[in-house]
């Protein structure tokens, strides 16, 4: 407890610092704590060692972040959303994935790695663009919509391919566990909004003068739902998103919202910092070339290929610039679906470190080209800053 108490002082002083020196020079605050990680992790100065029990907690950040997007998300409306944006997320994924798959096999890795590492590179990343969007876009803006409903339904699809990568090698079992994985989520939702209608609404009516309460109530819904959803295979984000979603009707959403943002805040940064901390740089040599090059590759052609795939349901073309400049990133679920498929055997340790570095290079090269040109919290000039 001592030694995990001494860590968390070091973090925060560090990453406090950081982002001191970032504000002052106008610099991302997001590459500021990546960079804090990277030299106070065990592959850095190793004043951090317990990489482990940080991303863990910073798992809860993740959780309450689509916890916190799904409660800006009206039932009605996401299913409108889906509608409109379902096609532009396939496209998005078809395409980086052909991307990721045909580089990886021109580089040298196996037919497997190949398919694992076009697996893991289709996404873009939730966490980043939901940190980055300014509240009035989460609530009310048809772009941040637009995003969200991008995001949400490539997550759903990443879920998916966790659940294919535990399942190669297995033949015919894959199929099966895909029909059962469905049929779980559609039960875990019909039995969600069940609950939220019969038992959860009452509550919150009764308690709606007490904030602590509402407080407490809206962080227990969200774990709690998010542990049950682990539990059922459809891990912790997809619950926290969906006890979020249904709660969106009620009138006390925006305040959960805003209550629980600044505890939000405070795992991300453990999530950030435990980012960069899983930076091997032992791993660099022989890989830093070819993960700058796709990492350039992913930045270019992303935003171009978001462009494209609006054009076809005929968006307006200032939402569609934006959103494929805001989601031009990878994921972390790709650092997820590498350790999967490399515990699984299926792909070897140069793979899961060749996807690592592609996606935390994303990471930063995105954090500067969205805080440089658009509106965001943590923007680096005063006309650029709106929450």
């Amino acid at each position: 407890m001592g030694d995990f108490v001494v860590d968390l002082n070091i973090i925060f002083v560090c990453s406090a610092l950081l982002a001191c020196l970032a504000v002052r020079i106008k610099q991302p605050i997001i590459v500021a704590y990546i960079l804090c990680g990277a030299l106070a992790g065990p592959f850095g100065l190793g004043w951090v060692r317990d990489v482990e029990l940080i991303e863990l907690i910073s798992h809860l950040g993740i959780t309450l972040l689509l916890f916190l997007a799904g409660l800006c998300l009206h039932p009605a409306r996401l299913l409108k959303i889906f509608k409109r944006t379902s096609l532009v997320a396939l496209i998005g994924c078809i395409i980086s994935f052909v991307i990721a798959y045909a580089f990886a096999l021109a580089v040298g890795f196996t037919s497997m790695e190949c398919l694992c590492i076009g697996l893991a590179l289709m996404f873009s990343s939730t966490i980043l663009v939901l940190k980055l969007l300014p509240t009035s876009e989460v609530h009310h803006g048809r772009m941040g919509a637009i995003c969200i409903g991008i995001l949400i339904l490539q997550d759903l699809l990443a879920i998916a391919v966790l659940a294919f990568i535990r399942c190669l090698g297995h033949g015919d079992a894959a199929l099966g566990n895909f029909v059962i994985l469905s049929i779980k989520l559609t039960g875990f939702l019909v039995c969600l909004f069940i609950v939220e209608h019969f038992i959860l609404r009452r509550l919150l009516i009764h308690m709606d003068r007490f904030h602590e309460v509402l407080f407490v109530v809206g962080i227990a819904w969200c774990v709690g739902i998010a542990n049950i959803s682990n539990h059922m295979g459809l891990f912790y984000e997809t619950g926290a998103f969906f006890a979020g979603v249904v709660l969106a009707g009620h009138s006390i959403a925006k305040f959960i919202y805003e209550q629980l943002k600044p505890l939000r805040d405070f795992f991300l940064i453990l999530f950030f910092f435990s980012l960069g901390a899983k930076l091997n740089w032992h791993s660099i040599e022989g890989l830093l070339l070819p993960a700058l090059l796709l990492a350039a590759i992913f930045m270019v052609v992303k935003p171009w290929m978001f462009c494209w795939a609006f054009g076809l349901i005929r968006a307006e073309r200032k939402y569609a610039r934006e959103v494929g400049i805001r989601l031009g990133q990878l994921s972390e679920f790709s650092l997820l679906i590498a350790v999967l498929a490399l515990e699984e055997g299926h792909i070897g340790e140069p793979a899961a470190h060749f996807i690592q570095w592609v996606t935390i290079l994303t990471f930063i090269a995105s954090s500067y080209f969205v805080v440089y040109r658009f509106a965001t919290p943590i923007g680096v000039s005063a006309n650029l800053i709106r929450d």
